[in-house]
C-alpha cells in the first residue's frame, strides 16, 4: 500500500514507518550514546510498539546501517562519476554536518565499521574507474591500479571519519577543497611519472 508522495514517487507504508523509526532513533542520539539506547527507548521516541520495530528491523544495528545506507550512501552513489566525485563528497559532508550530533555519536561507537565499509566500497570503485581512465594513456599495470585505488580510497575515508570523530571543525567546503587539490596534484604527479617511465 502507498499513501504519500515524495519527489513524485509514492512511498510505501513500510518506508514511511522505517523513516519514522529512524528519525526517533536519531533524536535519541542527540543526548544518549548508541550503546545505551534500547529498543524500548526507540519505540517510545517514535510512538510505535516493539512489534512494529521488529517487523522492520532485526535490532538497532540493522537500523543504524539502514540509516547509513539510505541517507548517505545511496545519494552518494547516484550519478557518481570522475567528474562529479568532489560535489558528491561535498554533499555527503554537508549531510553529515547537518546531522552532526548523529554522525559524531555513531562514529565514536562500535557501530562505525559498517559506515566505513560502505564508504570504502564506493571509494574503491570510484578510484578504480579513475585509475582505469588514466591508465588508458599511461599503461599502468593492473596490480598497480588496484594498489593506487586502495591507497586513495582508504585515505579519503579516513579523512572523512576522522573529521566527523573530531567534531567537524572544518567546513564541508574546506575539506572537499583540500581533497580535490590533493587528488589533482597526485594525479598530475602519477601521470608524469608513468609517462616518463613508459618513454624510457
Amino acid at each position: 500500500m502507498c499513501n504519500r508522495k515524495e519527489g513524485g514517487e509514492l512511498l510505501s507504508d513500510s518506508i514511511i514507518t522505517k523513516r519514522a523509526i529512524a528519525q526517533g532513533f536519531k533524536e535519541l542520539m542527540r543526548h544518549k550514546s548508541f550503546d545505551k539506547i534500547t529498543i524500548t527507548d526507540i519505540t517510545k521516541s517514535c510512538g510505535l510498539n516493539r512489534q512494529t520495530f521488529y517487523y522492520h528491523f532485526q535490532d538497532k544495528y540493522e537500523l543504524i546501517n539502514w540509516i547509513y545506507y539510505n541517507e548517505a550512501i545511496i545519494p552518494l552513489t547516484q550519478n557518481l562519476t570522475f567528474d562529479t566525485w568532489d560535489q558528491k563528497i561535498l554533499d555527503l559532508l554537508s549531510l553529515m554536518k547537518t546531522d552532526a550530533y548523529f554522525y559524531e555519536n555513531a562514529l565514536r561507537e562500535n557501530c562505525q565499521h559498517e559506515f566505513q565499509n560502505y564508504l570504502l566500497c564506493v571509494a574503491k570503485e570510484l578510484f578504480s574507474s579513475i585509475i582505469d581512465r588514466i591508465s588508458e594513456s599511461t599503461h599502468i599495470k593492473f596490480e598497480d591500479r588496484q594498489f593506487i585505488a586502495d591507497f586513495f580510497a582508504f585515505g579519503i575515508v579516513g579523512v572523512i571519519v576522522n573529521w566527523a570523530k573530531n567534531g567537524m571543525k572544518e567546513s564541508p567546503d574546506l575539506v572537499t577543497s583540500r581533497l580535490r587539490n590533493l587528488l589533482e596534484d597526485c594525479k598530475k604527479v602519477a601521470i608524469q611519472r608513468y609517462l616518463k617511465e613508459f618513454s624510457l
